[in-house]
């Protein structure tokens, strides 16, 4: 019987979640706090036979191999267990709780404001948008306050969706440092013999709060110009002036106008608003966009290749890629890549060499 073969008297509860397994398990995982156990762990076994027989509980169940080889020297037996509870395929079919787990992963696309989180002065966002997640048809609405979860174990909620291309925004109430291109992780369970297939979360929670101050780039300065009584610039040429230099600019086609506001040689400062490009193994991001640097009258290719550095501690090198936009930005390539912390910081652009 199941007691001379030692085995447990387990009571079976149906208001309990069956994990389904398609293997055997020789140890349990090593998060399970029952894992300690050297012991293989028990399973729960659901059986259907094709005809009915004749079984009592409490009854010593052994299941053989019948399709291994007859003249194999190794034991046949497949599994043993205690007979403990009556199912009827039919009418037992709803009651038994059976799910398996599921993950789906996306992206993130863009990243919100960076704040600077209170209790530990580190650079986070509480809001990023992902991809890759939801096709372009998807209804959000089913899928909001669902829990998704990065590689560094941040916990945020969806909040709604963004755009019609399927991308989606997440909102993480403790912070997350994650960058673009990281990964994001809708994990849930569905039920086996749910008609609805809905999706199920349970085990995981938000985080409490962590407040944080919104990192604002510096204002920028702006230009006093000088006027007089009559509130015209005093160094506005007169109209004989202006005259006089648009016919010089006239006879004297072959000489380009320098519209670089005298910085073709000189120093110049701006600020960094973000970090795009290519996550390196230090988890820095190898192209900042600048501002602040050029004008939008600036050709910028004129310039490329131009050493910049940031100010923030400790100063980090790049060079000066391209322009981004049309508003006088840049990009600033950092082979060995510049840290989130950069964000909000002011570069500079020293003097060419001559």
């Amino acid at each position: 019987s199941a007691d001379l073969a030692g085995l447990p008297r387990l009571k079976f509860d149906w208001n309990q979640d069956f994990l389904h397994q398609d293997n055997y398990l020789d140890v349990l995982p090593a998060d399970d706090e029952r894992s300690v156990d050297s012991k293989m762990p028990l399973h729960w076994a659901r059986l259907e036979f094709l005809t009915p027989v004749y079984c009592p509980m409490d009854s010593l169940v052994i299941g053989s191999r019948l399709d291994s080889e007859v003249n194999a020297n190794a034991c046949r037996l497949a599994f043993s267990g205690r007979l403990v509870e009556r199912y009827d395929a039919k009418s037992d079919h709803g009651r038994l709780k059976s799910y398996t787990k599921k993950e789906k992963a996306g992206s993130v696309c863009r990243l919100g404001d960076p704040h600077r989180r209170l209790d530990d002065g580190k650079i986070v966002r509480y809001e990023v948008f992902g991809t890759d997640l939801f096709k372009k048809e998807t209804n959000m609405t089913q899928f909001v306050g669902l829990l998704i979860e990065t590689d560094r174990g941040d916990v945020g909620s969806i909040q709604s969706s963004f755009g019609t291309s399927g991308k989606f925004r997440v909102n993480f109430p403790g912070g997350t440092d994650i960058r673009e291109g990281d990964s994001l992780y809708l994990r849930f369970k569905r039920y086996a013999n749910d008609p609805k297939k809905a999706i199920h979360q349970d085990g995981t929670a938000l985080p409490l709060a962590r407040t944080g101050s919104r990192v604002d780039p510096p204002a920028k300065k702006k230009k006093n110009k000088a006027k007089n009584g009559n509130g015209k610039n005093n160094n506005a040429p007169s109209s004989s002036q202006a005259s006089v230099v648009k016919n010089n600019n006239a006879s004297s086609k072959s000489a380009p106008i320098n519209n670089d506001r005298n910085i073709n040689n000189g120093a110049a400062v701006g600020e960094i608003i973000k970090l795009k490009g290519d996550t390196l193994p230090n988890g820095k991001q190898t192209v900042a966009i600048v501002s602040g640097l050029f004008s939008m009258e600036d050709d910028i290719r004129q310039h490329k290749g131009r050493k910049v550095i940031s100010v923030a501690k400790p100063e980090e090198e790049g060079v000066v890629d391209g322009s981004f936009g049309k508003m006088g930005k840049c990009k600033v390539l950092f082979e060995d890549g510049i840290s989130a912390e950069a964000v909000g910081s002011r570069v500079k652009m020293p003097e060419r060499e001559t």
